[in-house]
């Protein structure tokens, strides 16, 4: 299996760095591994969602 950095992946997703090391230390992407301080991604690893956003459904009388 091949492996790409998390300044690759980065790149390609269009997310920061920083955010790609976030979601490897939660454990949110399949099969990646960190190699000393170095975080190594699977290059068919899938970008997961962002959990920081959610729907904005908000009720009648809430939120107010």
């Amino acid at each position: 299996m091949d492996y790409i950095t998390t300044k690759e992946v980065a790149k390609n997703w269009g997310i920061t760095d920083r955010m790609v090391v976030y979601h490897c230390s939660a454990g949110r992407i399949k099969g990646a591994k960190k190699m000393g301080n170095t975080w190594l991604i699977p290059v068919d690893a899938e970008k997961p969602d962002d959990g920081r956003y959610r729907s904005s459904k908000v009720k009648d009388g809430e939120n107010k």
